[in-house]
């Protein structure tokens, strides 16, 4: 069934948007997820989550969006009760407020989505969330968010984790480039309790960015001039 990954239900004013996919579905976790509004959407990061989203889509009547230039990796074709929606732009409003955004890496077509809050306690004001599942990849010393030495990494980012590949600095700064427009404060990754809630959560990604280059030994790549 996988390595312990999850998906993440999003409650909008909107609708209910899964983000991610994980393969196993039986009539509980149908009822539950009916018990809340059902499902408007579902959008699948990378080809690591494709599992059984066709099913998915059948069981809720609702789309599938996953980016275009990951197309090759899909294995089975959509039928008339599925619908699967590729998307080919950067950047792509799901509904108001919700957007995912293709940053590559990982995969060519891997994407991580933007939510600014708005329906959830404290709303907007609590600041947006990021779901970045393992397009950037939580490392524990990102967690304890107090008394952090400088140089203190949160994330890394990562062309194969298991065979620990890195990706190159020129990827890491695309990757920059394409969450940069958008505010958060909180990001949720690939298993449970890998959440980082921080004002500053932002500014860890891109330190921990300038930190994983300096350290691939690129002192002087444009990426160390971002703010």
């Amino acid at each position: 069934l996988g390595i312990g990954q999850r998906a993440l239900l999003i409650q909008t004013p909107h609708g209910n948007i899964l983000w991610d996919c994980i393969a196993y579905l039986d009539k509980p976790l149908v009822d539950f997820i009916t018990s809340l509004g059902g499902l408007s959407s579902i959008i699948i990061s990378h080809p690591h989550f494709y599992t059984t989203h066709l099913s998915w889509s059948a069981v809720f009547s609702c789309p599938i969006y996953t980016h275009a230039l990951d197309e090759k990796w899909l294995s089975r074709a959509s039928t008339s009760t599925c619908q699967r929606i590729l998307l080919r732009d950067k950047y792509t409003e799901i509904v108001k407020g919700v957007s995912a955004i293709q940053v590559g890496g990982h995969f060519e077509g891997s994407m991580v989505l933007h939510w600014d809050g708005a329906g959830e306690e404290g709303g907007e004001e609590q600041g947006g969330h990021l779901f970045i599942a393992d397009t950037f990849v939580n490392v524990p010393s990102g967690f304890y968010r107090k008394d952090r030495p400088p140089g203190t990494t949160s994330f890394s980012f990562m062309w194969s984790i298991p065979n620990m590949i890195p990706l190159p600095p020129d990827t890491i700064l695309e990757m920059w480039k394409a969450i940069k427009p958008y505010d958060f404060t909180a990001t949720h990754g690939l298993f449970p309790g890998w959440d980082i809630r921080d004002e500053n959560v932002k500014k860890s990604v891109l330190d921990s960015m300038k930190i994983q280059v300096r350290n691939q030994g690129f002192a002087s790549h444009t990426l160390l001039d971002e703010e």
